[in-house]
């Protein structure tokens, strides 16, 4: 059977095209831009990738059309497929009818935190022998790929809230029927698509009513949204991580290690490289969800203490003249405060050695939700613990410079990338961390101010 996938270079839909592929389909795909890292993982898979969306791509005549939620009416191949009368598909459906049939889903949904979960809960099971199949929205080095088959019956999903297709209006989570789902937390965001919070809310109940009453939850106790998404009914057992009593970490010391405590009695100790909170509550629910699919809680504890992390969390990208330039995917107020957060925890017991330990966060407010200024106002007290506050305000419609002006801490806007590098660099000196923000490519910027730092 020949699947062709349209937007196919994104890593929801790349992953589709790869399962497809490793299930024995016939895959090719296209997307208005045909660029790595996925263009590269099809490439190798054998997949092949068309630019654009031509409407001579009817030749092809596939038995499917795949849609991604990229496309829109207007498109000029979706519009021919609809006047031929071709059979189509969203990517989540396809997913769920054709590879997640029969199988334990362990799903993971939050406004943050997942693909870090996912990739930590993926790699447990795949380290304890059970070779699962999974799906996620970026890529963990220790597990080589964003999506794979498996050979078991587990399979691990990243479980977006965002809208499945421009003729499917659900969150793609309501697809998966999972047994074991992981509610991480929830804020509003995506203002493109949800009014307001309560509309968010609205779908995550949608995704509660079809867990089985055999399932699992697995909730953050912190969360109020989250309380009163279970609060509409819940049929399922629950379990919650991060208060008392239920899935819970004390303190790291020294060294960084934390005992980790289920009901009162601890299970272990996690021994890992990662730093801050936000990870620490991540491993609580990944821990959870494995215990659910019959992983013990140390051999879980043990899984994580050869955990990586993921690529664009925190990520070191370079060092250069005594400064290290660090990505992170992070493009919300929480995330942005709990990634400074992280990385000042990092650096803490560093500052005697480097001398400075200065924190210069940059950021690129690109998704649709920070353009429109949605969240706004919260931007400056996330951005309290940087030492230095960079914005890229091209493409924004307010005024970033007044709004941050509110900080105090000398924050910076500029619309042009270069001056916004070379400001950068003049400033950054040996022991300080250049920390990028944004849930894009930022044009490469990363490379730019190693290389500029190279030459100040």
């Amino acid at each position: 059977m020949h699947l062709h996938i349209l937007g196919i270079c994104g890593t929801f839909m790349g992953g589709v095209a790869a399962i497809a592929k490793q299930a024995g389909y016939r895959v090719t795909g296209c997307d208005a831009k045909v660029y790595p890292p996925m263009s590269e993982q099809l490439s190798a898979l054998g997949i092949e990738l068309l630019e654009g969306y031509g409407a001579d791509q009817l030749r092809l005549a596939p038995d499917l059309w795949v849609v991604g939620n990229v496309v829109t009416r207007g498109n000029q191949l979706m519009e021919a497929i609809l006047d031929r009368g071709d059979r189509y598909v969203s990517g989540p459906q396809w997913l769920a009818e054709h590879a997640l049939i029969g199988k334990w889903v362990l799903a993971v949904a939050g406004t943050h935190g997942k693909t870090s979960v996912s990739s930590m809960l993926a790699w447990i099971l795949a380290s304890t022998g059970r070779a699962p199949g999974f799906l996620i929205g970026g890529l963990a080095p220790d597990l080589g790929v964003s999506a794979r088959l498996g050979t078991s019956e587990y399979f691990v999903i990243e479980a977006d809230e965002y809208d499945t297709a421009f003729f499917d209006k659900r969150s793609k989570f309501v697809h998966y029927r999972p047994k074991t789902a992981i509610l991480n937390n929830l804020e509003f965001d995506h203002a493109d698509i949800f009014g307001d919070i309560a509309d968010i809310e609205r779908q995550f109940h949608h995704l509660v009513r079809i867990i089985s009453s055999s399932g699992r939850i697995i909730v953050n106790g912190r969360d109020p949204a989250l309380k009163r998404v279970l609060g509409h009914g819940c049929w399922t057992q629950t379990e919650e991580f991060g208060v008392a009593g239920g899935w819970e970490t004390g303190e790291p010391d020294r060294e960084g290690t934390v005992e980790i405590a289920w009901q009162g009695r601890a299970v272990g100790r996690l021994r890992w490289t990662l730093a801050g909170e936000y990870n620490r509550l991540n491993a609580l629910a990944a821990v959870a969800a494995a215990r659910h699919a019959g992983v013990e809680p140390q051999a879980a504890l043990e899984a994580l203490a050869g955990f990586s992390g993921v690529r664009r969390r925190l990520e070191l990208k370079g060092t250069a003249r005594g400064v290290g330039v660090y990505d992170d995917f992070a493009h919300h107020p929480t995330a942005i405060r709990e990634t400074i957060a992280a990385l000042r925890e990092r650096i803490k017991g560093s500052r005697e050695r480097d001398g400075a330990g200065r924190i210069l966060a940059v950021f690129e407010p690109r998704s649709n939700t920070l353009k429109k200024g949605v969240m706004a106002e919260a931007l400056p007290a996330s951005f309290a613990r940087a030492d230095r506050v960079y914005i890229y305000s091209a493409g924004i419609a307010w005024d970033a410079a007044a709004l941050f002006a509110q900080l105090g801490v000398g924050a910076r806007c500029e619309a042009k990338l270069d001056a916004l590098v070379a400001a950068i660099a003049a400033e950054a000196r040996d022991g300080d961390r250049i920390l990028v923000m944004s849930n894009g490519s930022f044009d490469g910027i990363h490379q730019k101010l190693l290389a500029a730092l190279g030459r100040n």
